[in-house]
């Protein structure tokens, strides 16, 4: 393998964009690794011809130590609400500090419910063991454990809320649904943890099944999250589209690019109804910051989606097909570089000038990249409300701290009983300890206290303020509550495990 800087292949062509008005962007450099494939994508991008005009904001590290907490300034929010299209290079969150994850934020402040990544092998020119693997990840983007409520309660027990909602739900369901027809894709597979979480899980898995049945020409399967994951790893080639709640999606697309040959290979578009940002899926790397050899693939790659998104897919189509060419004729960065299938090892600034060098030629072996003229567009799906059910206040979960034992915690709840509301249980990290424990259980000094109302009796709001001024007079300390209801009939709170 030459070790060389140059790869000396013809003179860089630069094709002439539209003559249409160019299409408004917003740009971001980054940080660490950001400033550098930002520039090597954005002269790939010109070069093969597409008719943009950037405009530069300034988020990330410098605007958290600025003084934006959020890592993002009232220019830069006006520039993405004008332009609607985010390019944006990875950035870097501070340590410490309680910020807050800057991607997070402009995906949910934007609506950006959708995150599609395509992982894609390149074999035999990226080392990988599944040459046949072509698949897209469609994660939900908005909500689950990335709502980011988290609350220390005791001494020993720390909680983050885990939110679905059913507009959600429906949302990214029906984008997987509409992705995959869209791009002639066979199937549609759900991954979720339904068998254990039951209700939140439980509503995306509900959600896909009565989505599914609107698309039968589209084979749909669900499976339970880890051995779904496990069949990714090992056989990729036996799925096409996936779609899955936030922090799955989160994992499991890193997952899947590594398994192609390179997590710098990943890309990724994030869409919603108002707008759209387009980045690769890797971090700042900032301990590669400055040395001009990062891997700017997976960002121009995520141009090339851009392209395809502001309706010029024949810029996608000549930068995506270079691109398989200068992969194809062994341009490689260090990061994918190997002995047996480089040619050139190049730094970033030198891959970029190899795909330039390449516009208008096609891989010889690789598929070739061919986008429709009309695009593949579908309209985004929105978010719909239902009719809201018939809600019933039957119960109450009080949570206290306490290092008590669990009977001595439950004589003094019971003193807050009335005729029409009972202690029914007490569960600690959710399993039941009372009435019926078992003493190989570890407790914390965190309990969940279940009040339940008799059936057939009113119950109020009011009972359960009456409740907790009980339950602190016996000197428990409560620190949270949970209402429980019973919607249409159907309960709307989990029972204890071994309940």
């Amino acid at each position: 393998m030459l070790q060389n800087d140059q790869t000396h292949t013809q003179t860089p062509q630069v094709w002439e964009g539209s003559s249409d008005q160019a299409v408004p962007i917003t740009v971001a450099y980054g940080d660490g690794i950001g400033p550098e494939i930002m520039r090597a994508s954005l002269k790939v991008l010109l070069a093969a011809g597409a008719n943009i005009a950037a405009e530069n904001v300034d988020i990330g590290e410098q605007a958290y130590l600025a003084g934006e907490n959020s890592g993002i300034g009232a220019d830069a929010w006006d520039s993405l609400r004008r332009t609607k299209v985010f390019y944006k290079a990875p950035i870097s969150t501070p340590q410490g500090g309680g910020y807050k994850s800057l991607n997070v934020t402009i995906r949910k402040s934007l609506g950006l419910y959708a995150n599609v990544r395509p992982c894609t092998a390149f074999a035999p020119f990226v080392a990988t063991r599944h040459p046949d693997m072509d698949v897209t990840i469609i994660r939900e983007n908005e909500e689950d454990l990335y709502a980011g409520i988290e609350h220390r309660q005791t001494d020993e027990v720390y909680q983050c809320l885990k939110l679905i909602s059913r507009p959600g739900c429906e949302k990214i369901v029906r984008y997987a649904f509409e992705h995959a027809q869209a791009h002639d894709r066979k199937k549609v597979s759900c991954f979720t943890k339904d068998n254990i979480m039951k209700f939140t899980d439980g509503l995306f898995h509900k959600v896909f099944d009565e989505i599914a049945v609107e698309y039968p020409h589209i084979e749909a399967e669900h499976m339970i999250v880890d051995i779904g994951a496990a069949r990714l790893a090992d056989t990729p080639e036996r799925f096409d589209v996936i779609v899955m709640p936030n922090l799955y999606g989160d994992i499991l697309s890193d997952v899947a690019a590594q398994i192609t040959g390179s997590v710098g290979l990943g890309s990724s578009a994030n869409i919603g109804e108002h707008g759209a940002m387009f980045e690769a899926i890797h971090g700042s790397a900032p301990d590669l910051a400055g040395q001009g050899v990062a891997n700017p693939s997976g960002l121009i790659l995520a141009g090339v989606m851009m392209m395809v998104h502001i309706g010029q897919p024949e810029v996608a189509e000549r930068l995506h097909n270079a691109w398989l060419k200068t992969i194809e004729d062994g341009i490689h960065t260090g990061d994918i570089s190997t002995d047996d299938l480089s040619t050139h090892t190049v730094g970033t600034e030198a891959f970029a000038d190899a795909i330039i060098a390449r516009l208008g030629q096609k891989p010889s072996t690789l598929p070739v990249i061919a986008y429709p003229k009309e695009g593949r567009k579908f309209a985004v799906p929105g978010a719909v409300r239902r009719e809201p059910a018939h809600k019933e206040l039957v119960g109450v979960d009080v949570f206290v701290q306490s290092t008590e034992a669990v009977e001595q915690i439950a004589a003094k709840l019971q003193q807050g009983e009335t005729r029409l509301l009972l202690l029914t249980m007490i569960t600690n990290r959710g399993v039941m300890v009372w009435p019926r424990g078992v003493p190989e259980t570890f407790h914390t000094d965190h309990w969940r206290c279940r009040f339940q109302a008799l059936p057939e009796k009113q119950f109020n709001k009011t009972m359960v303020l009456e409740l907790l001024g009980k339950i602190h007079r016996s000197g428990l300390d409560f620190i949270k509550t949970e209402l429980l209801y019973t919607f249409d009939g159907e309960r709307g709170y989990s029972m204890g495990q071994g309940q």
